[in-house]
């Protein structure tokens, strides 16, 4: 029997060097305010997230992994101005001109810790 589960990613982390600067990272790309909780045994900073939907992530103190997975976010606004963002936070856009896809488009950026992300426009707001 195959299970076709509605969310296949319920969750992501994303271990980072430096939380501050991380936060000072991800907030001004996305247009996020993260939430720091510090019920476990490391502080994490919690991604905004639909409690209904499943789906959610946080970033957390540790080493990054070299060559590891890619998490990728729907962008507010158009994906030009998310690449703009991730230069001006410190981070390093890899994919210019953007992969076009028939359901958006997308760029793979680097965090400033390294970790691999993608940029995602939805093709509802490419038009």
């Amino acid at each position: 029997m195959t299970h076709a589960p509605a969310f296949p990613i319920v969750w992501t982390e994303i271990p980072v060097t430096d939380m501050d600067a991380a936060r000072r990272f991800y907030e001004p790309v996305f247009g996020w305010e993260m939430t720091l909780n510090t019920e476990g045994p490391n502080d994490m900073l919690v991604f905004p997230h639909d409690e209904k939907s499943g789906v959610a992530g946080h970033l957390y103190p540790g080493t990054p992994a070299k060559g590891g997975s890619t998490t990728h976010f729907v962008i507010p606004g158009k994906l030009e101005d998310a690449i703009s963002r991730v230069w001006d936070a410190g981070g390093t856009v890899l994919e210019i001109p953007p992969i076009e896809m028939p359901f958006g488009r997308f760029a793979y950026a680097l965090d400033p810790d390294g970790n691999s992300i993608g940029l995602f426009e939805p093709a509802s707001k490419a038009a």
